[in-house]
C-alpha cells in the first residue's frame, strides 16, 4: 500500500514537472493569452490601489494638489469653438452626410454621421455630467 502510495506521488511530481517544462519551453497562443491577461490584472490592480490610496486623508502624503486653469482654459476654448459657427459647420456637414449615406443605403456610415451631429451640439452637457466642470465656464 505504501509503495503504491509513493508510486502514484512521484508519477503526479513527474506528470506535473514535464508539463511545467513544456509550458515554459514550447509557449502556444493560448499560454501568451493568459500570461497577458495576467500582466493586465495586475497592473489594473495596482493602478485601482494606487487610485484608491490616493484620496488618503491619513496623512501619509499622497493627497496631491494641482491648478487646472489651463486645462480648463483650453477646453472651454473647444467648446466655444463647437457651439459656435464652427459646431454649426461640423453638425450641417455630419447631417448632409447622413443623409446621403442614408440614400446610398450605408446604414452604419449614416448612424455614425448622426451621433457626431449630436455630439457637437451636446458636448458641454456631457462633459458636465461626467466630469468634474467647476472650473469651465457656462
Amino acid at each position: 500500500m505504501n509503495k503504491n502510495l509513493i508510486t502514484k506521488i512521484k508519477n503526479g511530481y513527474v506528470a506535473v514537472c514535464q508539463k511545467a517544462s513544456a509550458a515554459v519551453n514550447s509557449h502556444s497562443e493560448t499560454q501568451a493569452q493568459v500570461a497577458l491577461f495576467t500582466l493586465g490584472v495586475v497592473i489594473l490592480a495596482a493602478g485601482l490601489a494606487t487610485g484608491a490610496m490616493a484620496a488618503d486623508d491619513t496623512g501619509s502624503g499622497l493627497v496631491a494638489t494641482y491648478n487646472d486653469t489651463r486645462i480648463s482654459n483650453s477646453v472651454n476654448m473647444v467648446l466655444t469653438y463647437l457651439e459656435g459657427s464652427f459646431g454649426a459647420l461640423i453638425m450641417v456637414a455630419a447631417g448632409i452626410g447622413a443623409i446621403l449615406s442614408a440614400a446610398f443605403g450605408q446604414y452604419k456610415a449614416a448612424l455614425g454621421c448622426l451621433v457626431v451631429a449630436i455630439g457637437a451640439f451636446i458636448l458641454r452637457s456631457f462633459l458636465g455630467t461626467f466630469f468634474n466642470d467647476v472650473n469651465i465656464k457656462a
